[in-house]
């Protein structure tokens, strides 16, 4: 079983037992000191606000110490600029002594409970045998289904008639060319001449 813990806004991974430094804490060496868990899993995984609020990570605080020496040097080219500086940080080690230990008590309790709970269930269902039962209503008979109205069958169409032809309008008979009639035979107009120059008889030559 594992937990993760909160402190000074960094997050550490812990099991019981093991041993933490973490930033200054404001309390003596001897003090327990409460962690807040942001994360636990062990026989159920837990990580809803609601859940972890029930469940405490304490731990013993051990020693103040202080971390190593950090060296800062600060430098600007062609300026002329540069500082020297150092640093150690103010830590606290912590053992941790219970992981989840608040969940343990607080469901101690309801398991109690429930066995408070079972003869009181036992007696309900005994009273409950010796009642009568209660006689059910005979169960309605469904009406019965009228039968459903016969729709009107649909109309056909009635059938188009076909329309009367028109007769077809005569055409005008071709008029044939009458026949044209031949014409006279006109006589040589000098046979004519010819005929009036001859002499007629009982005519005299002189």
């Amino acid at each position: 079983m594992y937990a993760v813990v909160e402190s000074g806004g960094k997050q550490y991974r812990v099991e019981e037992g093991s041993v933490l430094v973490v930033d200054r804490l404001e309390a003596e060496a001897g003090d327990k000191v409460a962690l807040r868990p942001v994360l636990v899993s062990g026989e159920k995984f837990v990580a809803k606000a609601a859940e972890l609020e029930k469940i405490k990570i304490e731990a013993k605080v051990t020693e103040h110490l202080r971390g190593d020496k950090i060296k800062v040097f600060k430098y600007k080219a062609k300026k002329g600029y540069s500082r020297r500086a150092g640093h150690r940080a103010e830590l606290t080690k912590l053992e941790i002594t219970s992981l989840g230990g608040g969940a343990k008590k607080k469901a101690a309790p309801k398991k109690a409970a429930a066995k408070d709970d079972e003869p009181k269930a036992e007696a309900a269902e005994t009273k409950a045998a010796e009642k009568p039962a209660a006689k059910k209503p005979a169960a309605k008979k469904p009406a019965a289904k009228k039968p459903a109205a016969k729709k009107p069958a649909a109309k056909k169409p009635a059938a188009k008639k076909p329309a009367a032809k028109k007769p077809a309008a005569k055409k005008p008979a071709a008029k044939k060319p009458a026949a044209k009639k031949p014409a006279a035979e006109k006589k040589p107009a000098a046979a004519e001449k010819t005929e009036d120059k001859t002499p007629k008889e009982g005519t005299d030559g002189a």
